[in-house]
């Protein structure tokens, strides 16, 4: 392939110059259109697909295709600031409702089970951004100093670094080889005990229920097999899931310890990324509020950052003042909602509590609600505050054990 030949979606050979050639479907719905004939069934969704097949760029080995999910983010979020910049009232109009489209975007793609890069790459674009208009309109203005830059810049590199690790495995259980799918007649006869970050026994508990409940996708053992000889199975991996962990929908992987799926990494959040995941969280706040702090110190001097938040009368005096102030508004309501993600992640963590457990114990009225709602505690890892930080601390340290699989 040259590079701007590709393969299509039916194994066709292709050419960029032809993207908007011989689309039978797209052909198909402009005649329906002009002659006021209704769509058949699928038939959007089938011309959404054939222009994600073709939106490629050239490349050396062959057209690349883009992922649709990533180009919003670049082309709107520039657009929208700059807008917001030219008036105090479409500053407000633009960014209270950017937090609405998000969240509208999150729930139809929870409630499809699908994965987007859309919220990852809105995040690393608005870091990118908001860098770039810190660098050419604040520092220029001459009030934020040599050594204020470096520590800015500095917390971005760890905090990028933190979301590297961060979208690692985060600790997928392994998949039975060749495709052998071990029945529930394989089991042991006997209990397997285990610790808080090993693999987990009998389940016949009422506690073990919040925890390891039946979600979708999930089966228990049937009920032929002897009393206290019942495992956590999962019937889409086909394995025995150790003690905490669950099997994530959107990845279609069982993972250890999983406490969620973040949209925000594109991956699940679990026993050997949770850490690094925390670390991103905290360093984001501290650049973030320190970057707001300068920026508000420069174009609201005299003013303490808070007050000069919601007051600063200078603001939009030129454009550069405005767009610098849009964006420290931008930026400090991304910090607000990153700051309550990380407040939850540290109560569960100070209660040993993940958040899929947290959800299962809401479901199965098996948890209690504590300071206003903020953390279920399901007392079943719950052994004080330093035991629970300590644990969380030492997650993928332990030496390696065996899987569940290699004992059944």
């Amino acid at each position: 392939l040259c590079c701007c030949e590709y393969v299509d979606r039916r194994g066709r050979r292709n050419h960029l110059a032809a993207c908007c050639c011989d689309c039978e479907e797209l052909d198909d719905g402009c005649d329906r259109w002009l002659t006021c004939k209704s769509l058949p069934p699928g038939a959007l969704e089938t011309i959404a697909d054939t222009i994600a097949d073709r939106l490629r760029v050239p490349w050396f080995s062959g057209a690349v295709k883009i992922n649709v999910s990533l180009v919003p983010p670049l082309v709107l979020l520039p657009v929208f600031l700059h807008v917001a910049a030219l008036h105090f009232l479409l500053g407000l109009i633009i960014l209270t409702s950017l937090p609405v489209v998000v969240l509208w975007y999150y729930y139809l793609t929870h409630r499809r089970k699908e994965r987007t890069l859309f919220f990852l790459s809105l995040g690393l674009f608005s870091l990118g951004y908001m860098y770039y208009v810190f660098l050419r309109e604040v520092v220029p203005r001459g009030h934020v100093e040599y050594s204020q830059v470096v520590t800015l810049t500095c917390g971005l590199i760890l905090m990028l670094a933190a979301l590297s690790r961060a979208k690692k495995d985060p600790g997928y259980l392994p998949i039975p080889a060749g495709n052998e799918k071990p029945s529930h007649q394989d089991l042991p006869n006997k209990s397997v005990r285990g610790s808080s970050s090993g693999l987990h026994g009998v389940s016949g508990a009422a506690s073990s229920r919040a925890v390891n409940g039946e979600a979708k996708g999930y089966c228990r053992m049937s009920a032929e097999q002897p009393e206290g000889v019942k495992k956590d199975w999962c019937t889409k991996c086909q394995l025995v899931r150790p003690a905490r962990a669950g099997h994530c929908r959107l990845c279609g992987r069982c993972v250890r310890r999983l406490d969620h799926h973040c949209v925000w990494i594109n991956s699940c959040v679990g026993e050997h990324n949770h850490q690094a995941f925390i670390l991103a969280l905290s360093f984001f706040m501290l650049t973030s509020v320190y970057g707001i702090t300068l920026t508000l110190h420069t174009i609201c001097r005299g003013r303490t950052p808070f007050v000069a938040l919601f007051y600063c009368p200078g603001a939009y005096s030129d454009y550069s003042s405005a767009l610098s102030f849009t964006c420290v508004w931008y930026c400090a309501i991304v910090t607000a909602g990153m700051g309550y993600i990380l407040l939850i992640q540290l109560l569960n963590i100070s209660y040993n509590v993940t958040e899929r457990e947290a959800r299962l114990a809401l479901r199965d009225n098996t948890g209690r609600r504590l300071l206003g709602g903020l953390v279920i505690d399901t007392g079943q890892y719950n052994r004080g505050l330093l035991c629970n930080w300590g644990h969380f601390l030492s997650l993928g340290s332990s030496p390696p054990q065996r899987s569940a699989e290699d004992i059944v």
